[in-house]
């Protein structure tokens, strides 16, 4: 596949932001755990591959990282929405400017709504809205504006002319 100097700035914005904003996700939720320990012994993409057929012995796949067990399918699964969700962003930007108002805030509050409001809900990855705590709905709000705006960050910042001439 021939890719053309046009689309080059797109493609690293989507690398760029798509590595970005997973690893700033990844970040906000230390301080701001958006689920009980109870209820994230099975985080949403491990549910969500179990509900797809994986077995929880797969979904729960672990490697080691300095004596610590982390979750290769979830990270699979979270790193892989960051960067389906820059792609998705940059598309609608160049067609529709409102999307990026207030340095994408308003995508991450839209999708927010979409998937921790609406779809996971309805599939039965997380409990209805109003049984989830409220500690849960504030992480994954402010957690989706911050992450929406660092993917912004690398769009303003792909634009740049001194960008494009690297």
């Amino acid at each position: 596949m021939k890719v053309s100097n046009s689309s080059f700035p797109l493609l690293k914005a989507i690398f760029l932001g798509g590595f970005l904003s997973a690893i700033v996700k990844f970040g906000w939720e230390i301080p701001f755990p958006p689920r009980t320990p109870e209820r994230d012994a099975t985080n949403p993409p491990q549910k969500l591959l179990e509900q797809l057929g994986m077995s929880k012995e797969w979904s729960h796949y672990t490697y080691l990282y300095n004596e610590n067990d982390r979750p290769i399918f979830s990270f699979i699964i979270h790193f892989g929405f960051s960067f389906v969700c820059a792609w998705l962003y940059y598309w609608i930007g160049m067609r529709y400017k409102y999307i990026s108002l207030y340095n994408g805030a308003l995508y991450g509050i839209l999708v927010y709504v979409g998937f921790h409001i609406v779809i996971m809900p309805l599939l039965g990855i997380v409990p209805s809205p109003g049984r989830q705590p409220w500690q849960e709905h504030f992480s994954e709000l402010f957690g989706h504006i911050i992450w929406a705006w660092s993917i912004d960050l690398i769009r303003v910042y792909v634009q740049t002319p001194s960008f494009l001439k690297v």
